[in-house]
């Protein structure tokens, strides 16, 4: 009987192709989504997977869902007048804007996930072109993508080139060491975003900043300014990507 009510409108075997439609969005999706996570993102394989997968799906009903709305003598919408069976396929590029949202956070000055949220984004479309059957546009987009991804962040250009770190020295202050600091910043051609000076219990001083930078600062680097610098107690550095 379940026979009967799949094969109404949709051949056995072209289920089988939407299958594989699905599958080959699924894999496609989690292979971006490993690059994401081996950089530490926070849209992984997971939520790549399932985005591709989603989309791959939607298609599949956008396009052969509503086939048996369609008679011989042309498409039969039931009264419907206007009827477009394909903005189902529609809305998936609207609605992944809110999950792409979601992996858009800002701190402070700085903006993270903008990268994520683009991959994401990208992601649906393959899968949107996976489930409608264009394997070639679907595979060449996959292997786009991961290009992208790769080559630009191991050979990043324009301002891509530069990443923010957050840098909280702790210091027992003085105006030689102001300047010392300030002459380090030049010498590691730092730009400022934001910082702010905090006066400690213990009498130390703290200073945060958030500057840019062509790359982290090297150990060499540190051990050296910390020789020049007795008086710094602490520094830490995160970096934000």
């Amino acid at each position: 009987m379940l026979s009967d009510m799949m094969s109404q409108h949709i051949p056995i075997v072209q289920y089988l192709e939407f299958f594989v439609r699905i599958l080959a969005a699924a894999g496609c999706g989690a292979i971006i989504g490993v690059e994401r996570s081996r950089r530490l993102k926070e849209a992984g394989v997971r939520t790549h997977l399932l985005v591709c997968c989603a989309a791959a799906l939607m298609i599949i009903i956008s396009k052969y869902g509503f086939a048996d709305l369609g008679t011989e003598d042309g498409p039969n919408y039931f009264g419907t007048r206007g009827a477009d069976p394909a903005r189902i396929a529609a809305q998936v590029v609207s609605g992944i804007s809110f999950l792409c949202a979601g992996v858009i956070f800002k701190q402070g000055s700085v903006i993270k996930g903008l990268t994520t949220a683009a991959g994401l984004w990208a992601t649906a479309g393959i899968g949107l072109a996976l489930g409608a059957g264009m394997y070639p546009m679907g595979i060449f987009a996959t292997l786009l993508v991961l290009l992208v991804q790769i080559v630009m962040h191991r050979f990043p250009v324009f301002n891509d080139h530069y990443q923010n770190n957050h840098i909280q020295i702790t210091v027992n202050d003085d105006a030689d060491f102001r300047r010392a600091l300030s002459k380090q910043l030049d010498i590691w051609q730092a730009q400022v975003i934001e910082s702010s000076v905090s006066r400690n219990q213990d009498g130390t001083t703290s200073y945060t900043m958030i500057v840019k930078m062509h790359d982290s600062v090297k150990h060499e680097d540190l051990f050296n300014f910390l020789d020049q610098n007795s008086n710094v107690t602490s520094f830490q550095q995160t970096i934000n990507g």
